[in-house]
């Protein structure tokens, strides 16, 4: 579901919607074929992982064994376990939990090392630095019980963490088939954390193992990380391990602590308590509005496609338009629609186009009860079907359309005149008015905007990870934050973040490496504001940082599709900037990036600094992209050409220029500026906003 704010609307709904969608995995098959109207219980932060009602018993016992294993004699965190992979060529920090007092040893290829717990029951043990190689066995013992974690690699560990496109799985990339069939090496391995949240920072991740890559698994990776990894592996020739903290949607200040957010916890805590409160009134409201088809529905399957269905206990529902906007928060599942169209005897008789639309998610849809098409987890994608003759009369005819909702909004949604009846050869006829509607299978939760508040995540899925040795981080992230007022303030908040997870780690030095965001129709820019644009520029701002890399991809996005499939290049652009960043490696690693500024006359000559040779361009003969302004600050297109490493901008309307910028907007599809590898100039201004705001 979508925030109420609705500057956030869409920032909100993209992250969870990823999160569903494109994990369809989670919610595809078994999740939609649960019993009618059972209600799934909210998102928790404990080390439980959500059941099913059926499930109540188990859940019992579990509930009654938690204060027992939280008090277990020996308690690792679960990123030790079988299949893990250790930071080489740094000391190894293993800890963990025992009786308070205990002196706890490790051994690991012949070295050992001790520590003593605690009063509150901790331990923290340092194994010597170990070079990369393995399988080996790490042993925990403290003197009452013994561990053995087998399979251990030694290699580089990389913590890979953001929203829903670093979330995004390889089984949904580019030519995901191939990926997934070729996916196959053992030395990568693969620990997503689940979705979690908590108030207070915890010690204890809500779950996650270690998988190493195979056909059966990959798909199931972060495909960035995936194709990062798999390049860093042919590189170096040692194991990778990927840790995946990620949520969907998730804004930077939720993967903060509290004083890098600037909140306080009471606060947030009391923002949490009104949030579930106003969560519960919502849903409940829907739960009751569900009651009136509380038994089992009548028709199952195709016959609710039925023209002949008896629809007595159908409602009316506004179309277009979210199910959860008309009474049905927080509703996911499967429902149905119908409506009628009417044609001519001549008109039946050549067939028409049936326009339905954008579908959140998966539709099949009947005319006459005939299937006419179907478009399975394609949340945006417009659904037009040819429909035969044979299947149309003259006079009345029927629409029934299944929708089956991953996750998140739900319905038939979008743009009215998408929705039309055209005949062969004839205009769009618009079908409109109420439609009825009808719930089938679903369940009712809440929207769980956790992953919109400061701390929650980082409390959960990123404190428990504290001292666990890293190679580098991997970020992806910004898509949440990319709005008016909010682009420019993550200048600060990245650089706040990148400095905490630093000195919490105690590696000042700790590289970080970042996507910056994609080419997309945002369709909030305007030709003064761009927030996207503005959330790169705080992005490469944070470039300034020692140890720091950027990813830039306006090249590569989908502008109709915030989640763009070719995460293949973005793996690939993330590997040369990392390896620049943490090992010093001096090969081309991003495109131009802008240097100066000078004036000659009506021209402006804007230098760059090379990490590829030369200035080229992608597309075209000369440089596209360009924009200029006069002392008014109004900028125009510009005409540009390169002259070594600088590009020389001018346009009529501007007799003299003091300002440029380059590729200024959310989807700047005219910007080609390359360097000699063919890596994309990173968007840029020449004078920034603070600057202009004190002129």
């Amino acid at each position: 579901m979508a925030m109420n704010t609705s500057n956030r609307k869409h920032t909100y709904l993209v992250g969870a919607r990823l999160r569903a969608k494109a994990n369809g995995a989670r919610k595809t098959d078994a999740h939609i074929a649960s019993p009618t109207f059972w209600l799934r219980m909210p998102r928790i932060s404990s080390p439980l992982r959500r059941l099913s009602p059926a499930s109540g018993l188990l859940q019992v016992c579990l509930l009654l064994l938690l204060p027992l294993s939280a008090h277990a004699q020996l308690d690792l965190p679960l990123v030790y376990s079988t299949g893990t992979v250790l930071q080489r060529d740094q000391p190894m920090h293993v800890w963990g939990w025992s009786t308070p007092g205990s002196i706890v040893r490790a051994t690991f290829d012949g070295k050992n090392a001790k520590a003593k717990t605690g009063t509150d029951g901790r331990f923290d043990i340092a194994l010597p630095a170990h070079k990369a190689g393995g399988p080996y066995v790490l042993a925990i013992d403290n003197g009452k019980e013994h561990r053995d974690i087998s399979d251990v690699l030694v290699g580089d560990v990389w913590l890979c963490s953001g929203q829903s496109n670093m979330e995004f799985m390889v089984s949904q990339t580019r030519d995901a088939e191939n990926e997934i069939a070729n996916g196959n090496d053992s030395a990568i391995r693969h620990f997503k954390i689940p979705d979690s949240w908590a108030p207070t920072p915890e010690d204890r991740l809500a779950g996650g193992e270690w998988i190493a890559a195979s056909p059966a698994s990959v798909g199931k990776f972060s495909a960035a990380c995936w194709f990062f990894a798999r390049e860093m592996k042919a590189k170096s020739g040692v194991a990778q391990g990927l840790v995946n903290s990620t949520w969907g949607g998730s804004r930077i200040e939720a993967w903060m602590n509290a004083a890098t957010a600037g909140v306080r916890a009471d606060d947030v805590a009391a923002r949490m308590k009104k949030m579930d409160a106003d969560e519960q009134r919502a849903t409940d409201a829907t739960r009751q509005r569900l009651a009136r088809w509380s038994n089992p529905a009548p028709h199952t399957g195709a016959a609710w496609s039925s023209p002949d269905l008896d629809t007595k206990d159908w409602v009316s529902i506004t179309v277009p338009g979210y199910w959860e906007t008309q009474g049905y928060y927080g509703m996911d599942g499967t429902a149905w629609y119908r409506t009628t169209f009417t044609l001519t005897a001549r008109e039946a008789k050549q067939g028409i186009t049936l326009g339905l639309g954008t579908i959140d998610d998966s539709d099949t849809s009947f005319v006459n009860g005939t299937q006419v098409g179907e478009t399975k987890a394609k949340w945006n994608g417009v659904r037009a079907y040819r429909v035969d003759p044979a299947i149309l009369h003259a006079g009345t005819n029927t629409i029934a359309i299944k929708v089956v909702d991953l996750g998140a909004n739900g319905g038939i949604y979008g743009e009215a005149n998408l929705l039309y009846v055209q005949p062969e050869g004839g205009e769009k006829r618009p079908l409109k008015g109420p439609w009825l509607f009808r719930p089938d299978t679903v369940t009712v939760t809440a929207a769980e905007g956790k992953n919109q508040l400061a701390t929650l995540l980082y409390n959960k899925m990123i404190h428990p990870l504290i001292g666990f040795p890293l190679r580098g981080v991997l970020w992806y992230q910004g898509e949440a934050n990319a709005n008016k007022g909010e682009a420019l303030a993550y200048r600060e908040q990245f650089a706040g973040l990148i400095g905490q997870w630093r000195g919490e780690w105690k590696t000042p030095g700790l590289p970080v490496v970042w996507v910056q965001l994609a080419n997309w129709i945002s369709g909030n820019d305007t030709p003064d504001e761009s927030p996207w644009a503005e959330l790169r520029e705080s992005q490469s701002a944070n470039l300034a940082l020692p140890a720091t890399g950027e990813a830039v991809i306006i090249d590569i996005g989908n502008p109709k599709d915030i989640h763009p499939t070719n995460k293949q290049d973005v793996g690939h652009r993330l590997a040369l900037a990392m390896r620049h960043a943490a090992f010093g490696d001096m090969a081309p690693w991003s495109g131009p990036r802008y240097r100066d500024l000078k004036i000659d006359g009506a021209n402006a000559s804007i230098g760059f600094d090379l990490y590829g040779g030369k200035l080229a361009v992608r597309s075209g003969d000369a440089p596209a992209g360009f924009e200029i302004a006069g002392a008014d600050r109004r900028f125009h297109p510009a005409t540009a050409r390169i002259e070594g490493d600088r590009v020389i901008v001018a346009s009529g309307a501007v007799s003299h220029p003091v300002a440029v910028r380059y590729a200024w907007s959310d989807n700047p599809e005219q910007a080609n500026l390359t360097n000699g590898e063919g890596l994309p100039a990173s968007p840029f201004r020449t004078e920034s906003a603070t600057q202009r705001s004190h002129r």
